[in-house]
Formats: C-alpha cells, structure tokens, sequence
C-alpha cells in the first residue's frame, strides 16, 4: 500500500514558478514509477509527467516540455515537479500517481494523491 500526499500549490502570477511535492509513505517507493496529472476546470485529467524507479527515464506533455521538470529523491520518498514559465492555461488540480507500470496514458496507476491546486493569474 502506498499513500501520496501533495503540496505546494498556490496562487502564482504568469511566468513564476513553482515546485509540487509529492511524499510517498511505503518501504518501496523506489519500486515505482511515478507520475503527474492534473485536471483543469470543466476537463478531463490529463497525463503531465513521469519518471522511472531510478529517475533516469522521463515523459513530458508536449505542452510542458521545457518549462517544467520531475524528479525523485528515493531516500525521501518524494518526487517534485518543478513548474516554470507558468500560463494562466496551467491552472489545474495536480494529483501524483504510482504504478509499477505507469504508463503516460494513465494505465497502470495503482495509488492517487488527493492534489493540489495551482492557480495561475494573468
């Protein structure tokens, strides 16, 4: 069984930037990959990020790609998601996922988070 707890989401303006937290309880988290979705108003989740058990696989939403960056920390049981150049489009509720066998498309997800909200200002 493992539990994800999110924070760090708040109210930024256009072009900040923000880091998500996501912790992890469970001896093996390093066993997972790990993964961001968020869900705007009025729509359907949609895949944001991955990583692999080791960090050195990563998948990006076309849509975020070069503005935001995953990362784990095994020893702390957490993965971030460093958010920057951050549109008014990026408002969302962002969940953290595990699956062993994650995949972009959200097959695999074993375990949700409960999100955070970021809301972005223009």
């Amino acid at each position: 069984q493992v539990q994800l707890v999110e924070s760090g989401g708040g109210l930024v303006q256009a072009g900040d930037s923000l880091r998500l937290s996501c912790a992890a309880s469970g001896r093996t988290f390093s066993s997972y990959v790990m993964g961001w979705f968020r869900q705007a108003p009025g729509k359907e989740r949609e895949f944001v990020s991955l990583i692999n058990w080791s960090g050195s696989i990563t998948n990006y939403a076309d849509f975020v790609k070069g503005r935001f960056t995953i990362s784990r920390d095994n020893a702390k049981n957490t993965v971030y998601l460093q958010m920057s150049s951050l549109k008014p489009e990026d408002t969302a509720v962002y969940y953290c996922a595990a699956g062993l066998r994650l995949r972009p498309g959200g097959d695999g997800i074993q375990y949700w988070g409960k999100g955070t909200l970021v809301t972005v200002s223009s």
